[in-house]
């Protein structure tokens, strides 16, 4: 940066030669003074990206955080200086709302439409923010016009000066004085700044030719003028330490602008001083500049980050699903992926819009897949609750039969139908259960009365766990084929007993195989193979029971689904839980069974 030289004149009569040296010079000042000017221009274009950026940072916000980011931006100190971040706000504000009206298509007419509040609350303080601005920006019009008036009547006072040659010792003091109301006389209207300047620098130069000043005093303003500019160089030497690149760029643009308000130095200093003022702007330039790469190189990463995420909720939303368990989990996944996304920066501007349109439209296609599926799945559920009525019809008409066997094997029929249809409406889940188990209950506690002698139920219960008991006590031997043979003699017996008390079946039977899988763990309740087959090997019945669990899992879990549409339901669903979990452990336990036998064999 160089200034305009004063030319130097003295009392006493200088030479035409020196005169014409020192003008040639002031025009090589100026060129360079120039060119650092094209330069802080174009840093100032990279401000301008910058705040574009800015404005970018709006796009993931909630219709809630922008009005909340609107009331604080007005009641801030700073709030009409910060129209165009309210612009942002309000633009992306409208541009949100529009796009969730487009989604909520639907339910515009609806009293309840929960956008009309927020919109109306959203104009109102915006409304009170124009009137303000409206307001702020006449009283810098007519503020702008008033320094317009102050510095315009500077001019005619320095015109004043220039035009009647008065002598330089008494007219210098006035100039000086004229210069600093000049720098506190403030902004004018942006469409008179260019004359107004113009015309002042006019009558300075003016000034400075005419002026017929003493060398001592002539180097006393040097001195003044060199202070300053030292005082420039060392907080632009600070600004280099700052920590918050961006904001030491800003205070060196001011800077820049003090530093042209100041004259020349002497002639043998004028370069040091420009060099290191001009060294100075360089480190923070050089960091700006920097900072700016870096953060591209975050962004890249960031759109790859992005990028992965959309991917992974993308293949979520085209997964085919067709249970209510395997939506919640998919949705709690998707949930992570949403707070995973919202820890990762700005993405390029190029992409950041881009990124964020393909993120929400994966989100979009899942919550739409998930909201068609559950429309689809009250529809079963109600033709769920259509066949259990016609079951229940069924049992409460049979419960009065006295065809004991007939009605019996009847109503387990029925029980095997009840199963088999999947979950029915919330509400009335309980009633009807209560409603088929008492039609259920009243015909086998009718039946169980009149129990023959060779319908014996309460023999028949007493006898089974006779068999339980020798299960229990049965020692296994280290002869596979002996335990087989066990195993089978045990089954035949138990099939061979007849039915029990109703209310009995699945205590009793849940002991047996309780007592078996403890006694016979490799044989996995099968009968022993049949004689002239060669038996089966340890991993084949060990493959076998792995599967078998797995199967008891699926059921479990099908089992919770079907609980979860029923009030009271909590016990059973943790009994259910409970047995997911007893399952899962064997099936790790077994796993290393497999993979020990796999060893042994190989």
């Amino acid at each position: 940066m160089s200034e305009t030289i004063i030319p130097e004149k003295t009392v006493e009569v200088v030479s035409d030669v020196e005169e014409k040296i020192e003008k040639t010079e002031e025009k090589v000042a100026e060129a360079v003074e120039e060119k650092a000017e094209e330069k802080i221009e174009e840093k100032a274009e990279e401000v301008k990206e910058e705040k574009k950026d800015e404005a970018e940072s709006l796009a993931d916000k909630t219709l809630a955080e922008l009005s909340e980011m609107f009331r604080s931006l007005k009641e801030s100190a700073d709030s009409m200086m910060r129209s165009k971040e309210a612009e942002n706000i309000k633009s992306a504000f409208y541009k949100l709302l529009g796009k969730l009206k487009g989604e909520n298509s639907e339910d515009q007419g609806s009293l309840n439409n929960p956008f009309v509040a927020v919109e109306e609350n959203f104009k109102a303080v915006y409304a009170d923010y124009k009137k303000e601005r409206a307001e702020y920006n006449r009283e810098q019009d007519a503020k702008r016009e008033e320094n317009l008036a102050t510095k315009k009547a500077i001019i005619e006072e320095l015109k004043a000066i220039v035009e009647n040659n008065e002598d330089a010792s008494a007219s210098f003091p006035a100039f000086r004085d004229i210069q600093n109301r000049w720098r506190e006389a403030g902004p004018v209207p942006v469409n008179a700044y260019r004359d107004i300047n113009d015309t002042y620098q006019f009558y300075v130069e003016k000034f400075y030719d005419m002026v017929k000043i003493s060398r001592d005093l002539r180097d006393l303003d040097f001195q003044k003028n060199l202070e300053a500019k030292e005082k420039f160089c060392e907080a632009a030497e600070k600004l280099a330490e700052n920590e918050n690149v961006v904001n030491a760029f800003h205070e060196l643009q001011k800077l820049h602008e003090q530093w042209k308000e100041f004259g020349p130095v002497a002639k043998e200093k004028r370069d040091d001083i420009w060099n290191r003022f001009k060294a100075a702007t360089a480190v923070i330039n050089k960091r700006y500049q920097a900072h700016f790469e870096e953060q591209k190189e975050e962004q890249v990463a960031n759109l790859a980050a992005k990028q992965e995420l959309c991917e992974q909720v993308e293949a979520i939303a085209d997964k085919e699903v067709n249970s209510s368990s395997e939506w919640n989990e998919l949705s709690r996944k998707i949930e992570e992926i949403q707070a995973k996304w919202r820890t990762i920066g700005f993405a390029t501007r190029k992409e950041n819009q881009k990124i964020y349109d393909r993120f929400r439209a994966a989100c979009d296609k899942f919550y739409g897949r998930k909201r068609d599926y559950y429309a689809g799945f009250k529809d079963s559920m109600n033709a769920n609750l259509e066949k259990k009525m016609s079951i229940i019809e069924k049992a409460e008409a049979l419960k009065t039969s006295t065809e004991w066997k007939k009605a019996t094997d009847q109503f387990i029929e029925l029980q095997k139908q009840w199963k088999e249809i999947g979950a029915v409406p919330r509400k009335k889940s309980e009633q009807i259960w209560k409603r088929f188990r008492t039609a259920c209950d009243e015909f086998f506690a009718e039946r169980d009365k009149n129990a023959k002698p060779e319908n014996d139920f309460h023999g028949n219960l007493k006898a089974k766990k006779k068999i339980i008991e020798e299960i229990q006590a049965y020692t296994p031997s280290d002869d596979e084929a002996a335990n087989a043979e066990a195993l089978r003699t045990f089954n035949e017996r138990w099939q061979a007993i007849g039915h029990v008390p109703f209310k009995e079946k699945d205590a009793v039977n849940a002991a047996f195989r309780s007592a078996i899988r403890e006694k016979f763990p490799m044989m996995n309740q099968r009968p022993a193979a049949k004689a002239g087959k060669a038996p089966r090997s340890a991993k084949e019945l060990l493959l076998d029971k792995y599967h078998a669990l797995q199967q008891d899992v699926t059921t479990y879990e099908n089992n919770i689904g079907f609980f979860s549409a029923s009030k009271n339901s909590e016990p059973l669903i943790k009994q259910m839980q409970e047995r997911i979990e007893q399952a899962k452990a064997e099936l790790k336990e077994l796993e290393q069974k497999i993979r020990e036998t796999e060893e042994e064999e190989a």
